[in-house]
């Protein structure tokens, strides 16, 4: 520090002495940290390429129809009961996500979408078009099926029309959209999440029909940004 002194009282003698002006100037303050922004919202992925099942596998539930892929389609045939696939690519997100994907019913007259998705550490199913066609809900919640809870709702299905399907899992609540038009909105807070026993090979995330050859496309899924769960 003493030898810091001297040396600056030098410099600023021989300064004055020189007639060169001067002026002691401290650092230049430290810069603010700009603020970080708002996460946005991950791109989409891709979970079907149009062309093969890379990243998806049989969900075997036993006396499953045909699984092929045909014009850009995920086709299920129609077996004895259940026919479906599971993901078994890179892990999934669990929380704060979106999957959309169109779907069709081809023949048959049950559901056509069954999408089994994770709520955390829970598994759920959002039926499309069950119990004999119409029915849309969640399987299962409060212990309840999709046709006899909270998010039970009805919808008349033509056959051979696509229909775009999205779900959206946060903490607070799971909500579902079919033509754009919202079909379920239900708060999580002290609700018991939970899947029948019948599609527990889906999970974590899997896509069944149920004696009926389903269609599927687009299939696509994104991390949710944080203003989009705070909304």
């Amino acid at each position: 520090m003493a030898a810091r002194f001297w040396t600056t009282l030098i410099i600023l003698f021989g300064c004055s002495m020189l007639g060169v002006p001067w002026a002691v100037t401290a650092d230049p303050p430290a810069k603010e940290p700009e603020e970080s922004a708002e996460t946005p919202a991950e791109e989409w992925l891709s979970l079907f390429d149009g062309e093969s099942l890379t990243g998806w596998k049989s969900s075997d539930f036993g006396g499953d129809g045909e699984i092929r892929t045909e014009e850009g389609q995920l086709i299920l045939a129609q077996g004895v009961s259940l026919t479906g696939v599971t993901w078994e690519g890179d892990p999934l997100p669990v929380w704060d996500y979106e999957v959309s994907l169109e779907a069709r019913r081809v023949d048959g007259s049950d559901f056509f979408c069954g999408l089994t998705f994770p709520v955390g550490d829970d598994p759920c199913s959002l039926i499309v078009g069950g119990w004999g066609g119409s029915t849309v809900g969640l399987s299962s919640l409060d212990g309840f099926d999709a046709s006899e809870n909270a998010s039970t709702t009805y919808q008349t299905f033509k056959k051979g029309t696509w229909y775009p399907i999205r779900l959206q899992v946060t903490h607070a609540k799971i909500q579902a959209w079919i033509d754009d038009k919202q079909v379920v909105d239900i708060e999580l807070a002290d609700r018991r999440i939970s899947i029948r026993p019948e599609v527990d090979r889906s999970r974590p995330f899997g896509i069944s029909s149920w004696c009926t050859t389903a269609a599927l496309k687009n299939i696509k899924l994104r991390k949710l940004g944080k203003e989009t769960v705070a909304e």
